[in-house]
């Protein structure tokens, strides 16, 4: 007797299976609980009759951003969450999220409401009818506006951050500091592998890296103030620009992070001096005993501002970071056996042929590479 097999019930329509997303809009969030749930709300508002999807990537926001993010998914299919441990940055989870949709379309903007999302169907729009690659949010256009948005002193620095990146990598953009834009996925694909993970400017590294490739539309808006949590931008994202900047003018030739470290030993040497300085004349200590002292100072805020910055995505905290400094003070002390074996080799191998300051600058040089290779090993190495 031929056995009967009960059918298979229908699954149950939803919106993820009856229209692939045509849009993905990546949020990238850190102690963003309160606004993810008013900026869904604001999304599905603006984007009725738009097959689109959210990414929350958030980088395990102590506030709980991440379950509250599930919380909506559990609701709504279009709501999707990458909770990133062990590692932290904007354009890390920008990156990671783009790469993570399969819409045609992929917008970024943060998730503190600052944004204006209704900005959203004009962007896709424009990208639909094939008149641009990407279509940044701009401040600078006619009718743009910074707005209350930012202070006067963050404002300006903006408004020097733009000059800086338009006439030193030729980005022609009058907001490349925008982080609100929506660009083609295959695009994104194509760039990936030039792309920093490291930083917050991803919009500058991904037109940075397009050399001119990209047909470019912006559209203006205000930019509005932030209502609910503080804003995660701080006087050292300075230095992480400054380090984006350094690393495209080379060509990618060195790392973003190697560049950053490298502008924190440049400030160690000034830091030293002073230190030095005031042992000899206000502590009237011995040459030695002053050299000694400045050195460990040094150091210490070296790592400080690497932990803080370089390796923020790594950063140290409590115990951890106490250990993470003993073990910078042992790799800066192998550094300067290698600063000094390197120049003393260099000066002997080519007395008479090269100057003294060659030889210590080649030691200088070997001393930074081993402080950097050893401390991504061993004091800030992923977990």
């Amino acid at each position: 007797m031929a056995s009967r097999t009960a059918p298979l019930a229908a699954a149950t329509p939803t919106p993820a299976t009856l229209a692939p997303a045509t849009l993905s809009i990546v949020l990238p969030t850190f102690n963003e609980r309160d606004n993810v749930p008013v900026l869904v709300e604001r999304l599905d508002k603006v984007l009725a009759g738009v097959a689109w999807e959210v990414i929350v990537v958030d980088d395990n926001s102590p506030d709980g951003t991440a379950d509250a993010a599930r919380a909506l998914a559990a609701r709504d299919p279009r709501v999707r969450v990458i909770r990133r441990v062990g590692r932290r940055g904007l354009s890390g989870a920008c990156i990671e999220g783009m790469l993570a949709s399969s819409a045609d379309f992929v917008a970024v903007m943060d998730a503190d409401l600052q944004h204006d999302e209704t900005l959203l169907p004009k962007m896709l729009a424009t990208l639909s009818a094939d008149e641009a690659d990407l279509v940044v949010a701009s401040r600078h256009v006619e009718g743009g506006a910074v707005g209350n948005g930012l202070s006067s002193v963050r404002a300006s620095g903006s408004g020097l951050a733009n000059t800086l990146a338009r006439r030193l990598l030729r980005v022609e953009l009058s907001d490349p500091m925008s982080g609100f834009f929506m660009i083609r996925r295959r695009e994104v694909e194509r760039l990936a592998p030039r792309l920093s993970a490291q930083g917050f400017k991803i919009l500058l590294d991904i037109a940075a890296s397009a050399r001119g490739e990209l047909r470019i539309a912006e559209l203006p808006y205000v930019f509005r103030e932030r209502l609910h949590g503080q804003s995660k931008l701080d006087t050292l994202v300075a230095l992480d620009f400054l380090g984006l900047l350094l690393s495209k003018l080379v060509g990618d030739f060195v790392s973003v992070r190697f560049l950053m470290f490298m502008m924190v030993g440049a400030s160690g040497v000034v830091v030293h001096m002073l230190a030095l300085f005031g042992g000899l004349e206000l502590l009237g200590l011995e040459f030695q005993s002053a050299q000694t002292a400045a050195t460990f100072v040094a150091m210490t805020t070296n790592f400080y501002l690497n932990n803080r910055l370089t390796y923020r995505d790594r950063r140290l905290k409590g115990w951890r970071a106490l250990r993470g400094l003993l073990s910078f003070y042992l790799v800066c002390s192998f550094g300067v056996i290698a600063n000094v074996g390197v120049a003393t080799l260099v000066y002997e191998e080519n007395a008479g042929r090269l100057m003294t300051g060659i030889a210590g600058a080649a030691g200088a040089v070997m001393g930074a590479v081993w402080n950097y290779a050893a401390s991504s090993v061993l004091t800030w190495r992923k977990a």
